[in-house]
């Protein structure tokens, strides 16, 4: 039984720590993509999208790794909760490192097309901050910070508003002859690839917590239901009293 004990905790630490390399690597990932974006490098793009399936490979190997502790070891508690977490981890990943690859494969559908400045600005902006928040996340999963990961989502708020400005560039750049439309459709595209990350970075974070406190999203939203309910129920009951009185 100790024996089993010590293999399970040895094989979610191992499951653990691949999960906050391949973050890493997909936070590291962020600034290259855009680089390839700004600066027009086609190889660079193509050896990204190649390096997509070693990431896939890596991400099937640890779902199956976490399936098979939930079947064959049974964890309980706080146990099953690092493994559930894990797992959703590694969806929330592979997301967004396809995203990467979108805006790899973005930069080639727009290739040799110059766009102005103030849109290379903002671009920079929303990689910058797409990439803090990627590793906000895997440093809270990394250090099972509840705290650092609730953060997160407010971080979040920053990138939604840089998405937004830079979408008002993109109609501001069309509109003054600098950019096609299909430029800056492929812009606008882009721009929600960035957010997307942010996003998944924001659902990681929420997994970090549900795993450290059992805390769950739908827990909020639930609540704020039920609350709404007893108060209609209320109306409806004092409406009927009054009713009654008469």
């Amino acid at each position: 039984m100790e024996e089993t004990r010590r293999s399970f905790d040895k094989e979610l630490n191992d499951v653990q720590q691949e999960l906050v390399r391949i973050s890493i690597g997909v936070a590291e990932s962020i600034p290259k993509c855009t680089n390839v974006l700004i600066e027009r490098d086609l190889s660079t793009a193509e050896a990204m999208i190649l390096a997509d399936d070693d990431v896939d490979a890596r991400i099937i190997d640890l779902e199956d790794r976490c399936i098979q502790m939930l079947a064959l070891q049974a964890p309980v508690a706080g146990e099953l909760r690092q493994v559930i977490a894990a797992l959703k981890i590694c969806a929330e990943i592979e997301r967004s490192a396809d995203l990467v690859v979108n805006i790899c494969k973005a930069a080639r559908r727009i290739y040799g097309h110059e766009f102005d400045p103030n849109l290379r600005e903002l671009v920079l902006k929303m990689s910058d901050q797409a990439r803090h928040l990627f590793s906000e996340a895997a440093s809270a999963y990394r250090d099972a910070d509840a705290s650092r990961a609730a953060a997160i989502d407010d971080m979040d708020a920053f990138l939604d508003d840089l998405q937004r400005q830079f979408i008002q560039a993109i109609f501001e750049s069309h509109a003054g002859g600098n950019i096609d439309l299909q430029v800056a459709i492929q812009l606008a595209v882009v721009a929600r690839f960035y957010e997307r990350i942010g996003d998944h970075a924001v659902n990681m974070g929420e997994k970090v917590r549900f795993q450290v406190t059992g805390w769950l999203p739908e827990q909020s939203g639930a609540a704020r239901h039920l609350e709404r309910a007893t108060q209609g129920s209320t109306t409806v009951g004092e409406v009927g009293s009054l009713k009654e009185n008469r």
